[in-house]
């Protein structure tokens, strides 16, 4: 009975872990196509000039990454593997050309110390999150009220300027995505626990799902991280 039971253990282990390695290598393949896709934009004035100089353009590329954002989640249950691949690797390209102004507001050194700061603390939480027997549901209800109290704060800072409050933005900011990177891979892996081995297609689309959920993770992160401890070019 117990080798049953722990031969049944192995094989649930397994499957997480095949989802979970899904999901981190196109997590990592959507940060590639967002560095360089920024790169790219920053290193070429008439591309930037194109972006920039244009505010329909640049409202239109930020509608398009909201809307991208909003129809893998609600429904990629009902694409093709290959159609939500596509999508997630589409809105990891929005999301460097509309990025890519970070090269011309922080210095180099800054920005790679902020990305250095946001791995370690990424791959930290996501260890904790896949190790820990604690249940991180009541986190995660609070931290997305967190998240909801940012937002407004940020849209009310837009009128107001406010150096102290934007600091304080900040400082909230790394500890609620610092927070949603663990409960985000908890729920995951158990997501992960009863994925559907023998459905390619499903497979994929659930890792594509998990891999936009800890890319925005990161890449949340990364800004408040930058915005904290970036310091603006002279």
């Amino acid at each position: 009975m117990s080798n049953t039971r722990s031969v049944a253990q192995s094989g649930v282990n397994s499957v997480a872990s095949l989802y979970m390695r899904q999901v981190y290598q196109w997590m990592t393949v959507g940060l590639g196509v967002t560095t360089l896709v920024a790169w790219f934009v920053a290193s070429t004035p008439a591309v930037q000039q194109v972006i920039f100089g244009n505010s329909l353009i640049m409202i239109g590329l930020i509608v398009a990454q909201f809307g991208l954002v909003i129809a893998i989640s609600a429904a990629v249950h009902k694409m093709s593997g290959s159609t939500a691949t596509g999508l997630f690797l589409l809105y990891s390209a929005l999301t460097g050309a509309t990025l890519s102004s970070i090269f011309v507001i922080y210095p180099i050194a800054s920005i790679t110390n902020a990305f250095l700061v946001t791995t370690g603390t990424f791959l930290a939480m996501t260890v904790y999150g896949t190790v820990t027997k604690r249940d991180l549901t009541a986190m995660g209800s609070f931290l997305f009220m967190g998240l909801i109290g940012i937002v407004i704060a940020m849209v009310v800072n837009i009128f107001l300027q406010s150096a102290m409050m934007d600091f304080i933005v900040s400082c909230l900011g790394v500890l609620i995505f610092t927070g949603l990177t663990a409960y985000d891979t908890q729920k995951l892996r158990q997501f992960g626990e009863s994925a559907p081995l023998d459905d390619a297609t499903a497979l994929r689309r659930g890792a594509i799902l998990g891999a936009l959920t800890l890319y925005l993770d990161f890449i949340n992160l990364f800004l408040m991280m930058l915005r904290l401890f970036g310091g603006n070019r002279d």
